[in-house]
């Protein structure tokens, strides 16, 4: 497990990290004692908002197992919130770690939808994998993933 910055101390030149803090402006829809959330400075759609932890975490596998539960009740939270204030059918709900992540700090979009908007499922081309290789990756992900 990686080692989490120190309690209060923010990760230098974060911008999630200032944001949360109150030293950046940022237009927040959320706050609690664990977390804010805030309209996307770039959204997919109006009522794109992304929810962070407010002390730095890089990735979700850093989050300390008591944060999972109450972030992601917060992430329930603003799925509903998203939806209904943004007259929207549904939600995207995502979240990148390391790769194609912009800012290195958990962060979850949440993003409204609507039939016919144009977000066609996920962004990049699906693989059609044999059996051969399906086998290979069960038993791999099976091994690894037993408590």
């Amino acid at each position: 497990m990686k080692k989490k910055q120190p309690e209060g101390k923010p990760k230098p030149e974060c911008l999630f990290c200032e944001i949360a803090a109150h030293r950046v402006a940022a237009k927040i829809v959320f706050e609690d004692e664990i977390s804010v959330a805030f309209l996307d400075h770039r959204p997919l759609f109006p009522g794109h908002v992304l929810l962070i932890p407010k002390e730095h975490y890089r990735t979700l596998t850093d989050l300390p197992p008591e944060l999972v539960g109450p972030f992601f009740l917060n992430a329930q939270h603003l799925t509903q919130a998203v939806q209904s204030a943004m007259k929207a059918e549904g939600t995207f709900v995502a979240m990148n770690n390391v790769v194609s992540q912009s800012v290195p700090h958990l962060h979850v979009h949440i993003v409204p939808r609507t039939k016919g908007d144009g977000l066609r499922g996920f962004f990049w081309p699906r693989l059609k994998p044999g059996e051969d290789e399906l086998v290979a990756v069960h038993e791999s992900l099976s091994r690894r993933s037993k408590k």
